[in-house]
């Protein structure tokens, strides 16, 4: 977490209250589950022209496997992917990835 913003104060702080306000894994709540949350990502990624500091909707409560498979998944293109933010499906088998063809391909 070298890079900035996440070596900064306004993050620190950001994280922080985005845990406080959603304790849960983003991704695992859709799948019915809750996993407490240890990482805070952005939605739109600042490579991808997201905010640095956004507004609590703009980031995501994650868990630790979450948020490495968002990562990786999403976040390094150098790295064979699915494109694929989140896998898996909810308690109605529905795929819980927003960007799924299912959910109309946007997010």
């Amino acid at each position: 977490m070298a890079d900035w913003p996440y070596n900064t104060r306004i993050w620190k702080r950001l994280r922080l209250a985005k845990l406080a306000s959603d304790p849960g894994c983003y991704a695992c709540e859709l799948r019915g589950r809750f996993v407490p949350a240890v990482a805070v990502d952005h939605v739109k990624a600042i490579k991808a022209g997201g905010e640095p500091f956004p507004p609590l909707d703009g980031l995501m409560s994650l868990c630790e496997r979450c948020h490495n498979e968002k990562t990786n998944a999403v976040d390094r293109p150098d790295r064979a992917s699915t494109g694929r933010r989140f896998k898996g499906f909810d308690v109605n088998g529905n795929p819980i990835d927003p960007g799924d063809a299912w959910h109309g391909g946007g997010a």
